[in-house]
């Protein structure tokens, strides 16, 4: 895929930069343990999307500040289940190189600023200036909402944007938003990825756009 034209890159957090899915898949069995549903079914639609709509389907008894209380408390579960994260290999070698080449990034993740703030620290990643959260957006995933979002920030076309994901659902956003999109974990995106030292030898070779001659 050509990336000559490429302006940003926006990145999810969680199985994209940070490897987290084991303290995830914790949270969300002792969420489900503590609110009585099936654990497996509920990991099968949890991945790369907020907590409220996986809350919604696990507990359709639930009102509105049921979920709301409910999701809180899944995501609470995680704060301080931290031993194990670390970040993804090439993650943060990726993210100097795109410092280096003066390629503006963002993250655009589906857990809340509290979350994204102490998983980066543990992973030994930098906290972006640009950062898409769940308190960010009334739709989380697939919505494109929150990658329309980040480009706006950035000040960039959509079509001008890579994002990079790990999950259908952020794939999906990417899509809806008229970006492109690598993927990682085996699924399928306008670019493939086995990982993220991929993208980091695309992108050494990627320059910056030259500014326009003077008077045009």
């Amino acid at each position: 895929m050509d990336l000559d034209d490429l302006r940003a890159v926006l990145f999810d957090m969680d199985g994209t930069l940070v490897d987290s899915d084991a303290a995830v898949e914790r949270a969300w069995h002792a969420w489900a343990e503590e609110y009585g549903v099936d654990p497996g079914a509920v990991l099968t639609g949890a991945h790369g999307r907020p907590s409220d709509p996986t809350v919604r389907e696990a507990r359709p008894d639930l009102d509105d500040a049921g979920v709301a209380q409910a999701a809180a408390r899944q995501l609470e579960l995680q704060y301080t289940d931290l031993s194990d994260v670390r970040e993804v290999p090439g993650a943060r070698d990726l993210l100097r190189l795109l410092d280096v080449l003066g390629l503006p990034w963002a993250i655009v993740t589906s857990a809340d600023r509290l979350l994204t703030e102490v998983r980066l620290g543990a992973a030994g990643l930098p906290v972006p200036d640009t950062l898409v959260t769940c308190e960010d957006i009334s739709e989380g995933k697939p919505s494109p909402e929150g990658y329309r979002k980040a480009a706006a920030a950035l000040g960039v076309e959509p079509a001008a944007c890579l994002v990079v994901e790990d999950s259908e659902p952020g794939l999906a956003a990417g899509h809806g938003a008229g970006m492109r999109t690598a993927a990682l974990k085996g699924l399928r995106g306008d670019l493939r990825l086995t990982g993220l030292r991929d993208l980091a030898a695309l992108l050494s070779e990627w320059t910056p756009p030259r500014p326009p001659a003077p008077g045009r």
